[in-house]
């Protein structure tokens, strides 16, 4: 039988139609089979008395009603394990015993000697459980289109997750490849265990397609190191989750994700500090602005693990808002308020920073595609600039104790309407603290925390360039030559936590995100770590080719963080203050009245000029390179 026929076969084979085989193979093969034990005792073929015929038919009449009654014919042969084989030993060995009754009964020691019934009970035992392995065996052969994969890591998580594999259609596990010289030549799980330099011979001999990594509990350093070693692999890389993503021991083929391109990209996070994550949160209410969005969603499940006393999750978007609620726990969803509404109501902001005593806010509203933004430049403005200003506003009369507006790179020096209207929200913020010291409420702080872009969120190239890869390409750069910052989302909500703790009102708080990265490599890291290969002029019959189609408009070739050249340290080695040009409140009021009247006016021209008179473009120069101080800020 080919493989193709095997395949079709074990799909199109019911559950039914197996075990009505088996009890007619069952049937037909106990007389046989006692008809080979009487052969075997005798050493001669057994001529069968005819009073002893009701023997041979008892068989199969004591043995059937016994095997069903033990459930015998339930257990799913392709899964059939270490319970299902006992089963097997005692229905056998219960049916056998009920049959030697029976023959002790009505026959004698020299019609059926008494030896004959351990040789009848191995013989049941070897055919009746040796077909039911060889049907086991069959269902697990594998398909011709069936995935060949190497598992690095020998673990725990391995082992398990080359079990789950050995059940599987899609994928089979070839063997396991660890740095643990002890394990090299060894086999466990059946599989046999080799070095990392062993994967290129593996590849070739093998026609190995898949690497999977099962090192859940590898720091990022290892993480880093091994994709740097197999990244130039013609194999499709997947990972299992990290150790305190697993929340069940189990481990299976589903858990598999693609390769944390990260860990290959980015530099070692640094473990937060409590007493900065606690601050603003521990025992206090918070309201999050944005709460659907990737930065915000994610500032909601890191806060609910600091002991918050309620969470207030505010988002205009009811899908967006559905979402981030049911991905946080059930168990804390007594904490958790979902508030549907825009930052741009004033009115609603006050009545709900009132309602519930809101302590800290973490404003993350905004729209964030500057493609977007620069066609739809007066709901950018209305969102970024207005809503933020209401939302200062609220915090200031509701006498909230801390406002941290999340900001980005894109707000430096900005060329388009996106980071415009970002810069002025951090002048305003900066305004609004002014406004604070000059009413008196001195325990109120307002600062801005500004990052590039985090991996995996809803405006990263990561998932586009993923689909992209998966659709066959081309994967579409806009310049060879363009870079961006990174960092993981996760590590981006912690900063931006614990950067709400450091300051006395009125910073600009800029996350340290290491070195740009060219958006060219990341695109080709990511299509070989899918298994594929980059088609260029290098190599014509690559499989996915990288297409750059220009800068769009309002896009830099390279971003930066910083407008001044005076950063100095703070509390957290991630965490840098940037000493950045403010406006008064009194300079920039009659600003905001004109912005306002020009958006109410929808005249887009008029908007985008006042934007420009408020960050005064022309005057705040280029700084050469960013001068660090080792000041460093206590918590207040």
């Amino acid at each position: 039988m080919s493989i193709s026929m095997q395949h079709e076969w074990k799909s199109r084979m019911p559950r039914s139609t197996m075990q009505r085989g088996l009890l007619c193979f069952d049937a037909l093969a106990l007389p046989l089979l006692l008809w080979i034990a009487c052969s075997l005792r005798h050493l001669t073929p057994y001529e069968i008395p005819s009073q002893q015929w009701i023997l041979f038919l008892a068989a199969p009449l004591i043995s059937i009603p016994v095997f069903i009654r033990l459930g015998l014919y339930r257990a799913v042969i392709r899964y059939i394990g270490q319970k299902a084989l006992l089963t097997v030993v005692y229905s056998i060995t219960l049916a056998t015993l009920l049959w030697s009754l029976l023959a002790i009964g009505i026959t004698s020691a020299q019609e059926l000697p008494r030896s004959l019934l351990p040789l009848f009970w191995l013989l049941n035992l070897t055919a009746i459980g040796s077909v039911r392995l060889i049907i086991r065996h069959i269902y697990l052969l594998p398909h011709k289109s069936s995935s060949r994969a190497l598992i690095w890591g020998a673990g725990a998580a391995g082992v398990q997750l080359a079990g789950a594999i050995h059940y599987s259609r899609s994928l089979v596990a070839v063997a396991f490849i660890d740095d643990d010289r002890r394990l090299h030549g060894q086999e466990i799980a059946g599989l046999r265990v080799y070095p990392p330099e062993a994967i290129p011979h593996l590849i070739d001999q093998y026609s190995i397609t898949d690497l999977l990594l099962a090192i859940p509990s590898a720091d990022h350093q290892n993480r880093k190191r091994i994709l740097r070693q197999i990244e130039s692999l013609p194999v499709h890389v997947r990972a299992l989750p990290l150790v305190n993503e697993i929340i069940s021991c189990k481990v299976g083929v589903n858990d598999l994700r693609e390769a944390n391109i990260g860990d290959l990209l980015t530099r070692e996070e640094v473990a937060p500090v409590p007493e900065l994550l606690a601050h603003n949160v521990q025992g206090k209410t918070v309201l999050v602005t944005g709460a659907g969005g990737s930065i915000g969603s994610e500032i909601c499940r890191q806060i609910l693990k600091l002991d918050p006393r309620r969470v207030v999750l505010l988002d205009h978007s009811e899908c967006a808002l559905y979402t981030v609620t049911q991905s946080l726990p059930a168990a804390q969803h007594k904490l958790i308020v979902a508030l549907l509404g825009s930052t741009q109501d004033d009115i609603f902001l006050k009545s709900v920073m009132r309602e519930y005593e809101v302590q800290t806010v973490y404003h993350a509203a905004a729209y964030k595609h500057v493609p977007i933004v620069e066609q739809n430049p007066i709901a950018g403005i209305k969102n970024n600039v207005l809503g933020t200003l209401s939302a200062a506003e609220a915090a200031l009369e509701a006498d909230i104790e801390t406002f941290v507006l999340i900001s980005t790179d894109k707000a430096v020096r900005p060329a388009n309407v996106m980071g415009a209207s970002k810069r002025v929200a951090e002048l305003l913020v900066q305004a609004i603290q002014q406004r604070a010291r000059l009413a008196g409420k001195l325990n109120i702080r307002f600062e801005t925390v500004r990052f590039g872009n985090v991996l995996e969120s809803s405006g990263s190239v990561v998932p586009l360039f993923r689909q992209q890869i998966a659709a066959g390409g081309p994967v579409t750069v806009t310049h060879s030559e363009a870079t961006r910052f990174l960092m993981s989302i996760p590590e981006a909500a912690a900063l931006v936590i614990q950067a709400g703790a450091l300051g006395a009102g009125g910073d600009v708080f800029v996350l340290d995100m290491g070195e740009p990265v060219k958006i060219s490599n990341l695109a080709r890291s990511m299509i070989r770590l899918s298994g594929k290969t980059v088609r260029d002029n290098d190599n014509p019959l690559g499989q996915v080719e990288i297409q750059y189609i220009g800068l769009r408009p309002g896009e830099k070739l390279h971003e930066e963080l910083f407008i001044s050249g005076t950063v100095t340290a703070t509390q957290h080695p991630k965490i840098l203050r940037s000493d950045e040009p403010s406006l008064t409140w009194s300079q920039l009021r009659p600003r905001l009245d004109r912005l306002k009247s020009a958006v109410k006016r929808k005249d887009i021209a008029a908007a985008e000029r006042i934007l420009a008179d408020i960050i005064d473009v022309e005057q705040i120069k280029p700084a050469a390179s960013a001068v660090y101080t080792s000041e460093v800020v206590n918590i207040r």
